[in-house]
């Protein structure tokens, strides 16, 4: 049986531990055991234990996941997809004791300009190959690697191809041919690079940090941008103490991105807001930053997302499963709030209410791990873990799903 989105209507079975992040004062991830998944035309029809299906349940394929943990599929709110070039250097560099800074992006920047689009779109598509098989099942891309009206119209049209999520990042640095005169290149950002990206994009972003863009700076473009109709997105606070989460609090952003460096009015502000703190382990992992302190940002009330931040310089990683280990190991979150920052939280910090949840009504994106509980993605960390993968119904990667899999 098919529904109207052409995915296949199924039940899944047998669920040993499923994820519905319908959180309850005791239980973030919302668990039901010995669970069901109703699936009607791509979304959740309906979640229970497996004795309450309804009637209706039986008219439509079953698939029994034995016992397996199913989550959400995860939301990665933070990705740079789209590039050219490698900086494999930089990195052994930096393991050898060279500190990250903002500027290696601009080898990036020349790559990028150099690629053509076939080249690009080869990238991207092989990375979002890689991507959807480790459970990810929506994603954001910023721009950022072309500083240039042509190249950044160019990047942000070759990642709507592959996602809805894409976010306006041409103020990334301050391109060489602008460093005598940054702020002409801030009215270039504001204006004519607006001008040709914005059709492509749903969000736009700036980097304000040193070595980058100053407060002012960034307020500006982030003015125009919502004056386009675009939602807000900050990195900040990523090398140093700074004005970034401050200025997304009072933009009402809805995310701010990194936040390695905090001091108590920044996270007050947060958790008096609905501006998500997106966290990126794989960029401490990657730099020898100092890991942020989920765990007192967690109990203070800040609404935590965790992403990849997939990018060649400082977190060449699109795995998800990563992030929710590094989270937990490094960054004193439990199990449970890793998995839930990683889908819920991911999905909140794109302001998503269909994704991230497995609830009646939202798209049926979701995860079947081999292994019992959500824990094993911390507790098994480099193990291939993901059984298999839905998004909207349809099976994408894995065998556990492979009988609603459609070409």
């Amino acid at each position: 049986m098919t529904g109207e989105s052409g995915a296949p209507d199924l039940l899944i079975t047998g669920i040993g531990e499923l994820t519905t992040n319908v959180s309850t004062p005791d239980d973030v991830c919302g668990t039901i055991h010995d669970a069901a998944v109703l699936v009607r035309a791509g979304i959740v029809a309906w979640t229970g234990p497996t004795a309450e299906a309804p009637d209706a349940a039986s008219a439509v394929p079953v698939v029994d996941v034995d016992g397996a943990a199913v989550t959400p599929g995860f939301v990665d709110s933070h990705t740079h997809l789209v590039f050219g070039g490698d900086r494999s250097a930089e990195f052994v560099a930096r393991m050898a004791g060279r500190p990250y800074a903002a500027g290696g992006i601009r080898s990036t920047v020349a790559a990028t300009r150099s690629a053509t689009d076939a080249e690009l779109r080869a990238r991207l598509r092989a990375l979002v190959a890689e991507l959807r098989p480790q459970g990810t099942t929506t994603f954001e891309i910023k721009t950022g690697y072309g500083l240039t009206v042509a190249d950044e119209e160019r990047l942000a049209r070759l990642a709507r191809e592959v996602t809805e999520e894409v976010t306006f990042l041409g103020a990334h640095v301050v391109p060489e041919e602008f460093q005598d005169d940054p702020d002409a290149y801030v009215d270039l950002v504001a204006g004519p690079m607006l001008d040709a990206v914005a059709s492509h994009c749903r969000w736009i972003d700036v980097f304000c940090e040193r070595g980058a863009f100053t407060p002012a700076q960034a307020d500006r473009v982030l003015a125009a941008g919502a004056a386009r109709g675009l939602g807000i997105r900050v990195h900040g606070n990523q090398l140093g103490p700074g004005e970034g989460v401050r200025l997304a609090v009072a933009r009402g952003a809805a995310s701010v991105d990194h936040g390695t460096y905090l001091d108590d009015v920044d996270i007050a502000a947060l958790a008096g807001s609905d501006t998500v703190l997106t966290l990126l382990p794989g960029v401490e992992f990657s730099t020898r930053q100092p890991y942020p302190d989920a765990r007192a940002l967690w109990d203070a009330g800040v609404t935590i997302a965790l992403a990849s931040d997939c990018n060649p310089g400082s977190s060449f990683t699109s795995s998800m499963p990563l992030m929710i280990a590094l989270a937990v190991r490094e960054m004193g979150l439990t199990p449970d709030e890793a998995v839930w920052a990683a889908t819920a939280g991911g999905a909140a910090a794109l302001r998503r209410e269909d994704v991230g949840v497995l609830r009646p009504g939202a798209r049926a994106d979701l995860v079947v791990l081999r292994a019992p509980t959500r824990a094993y993605l911390a507790y098994r960390p480099g193990v291939p873990l993901i059984e298999g993968v839905l998004i909207g119904g349809r099976g994408v990667a894995g065998s556990a799903l492979s009988a609603v899999r459609r070409s």
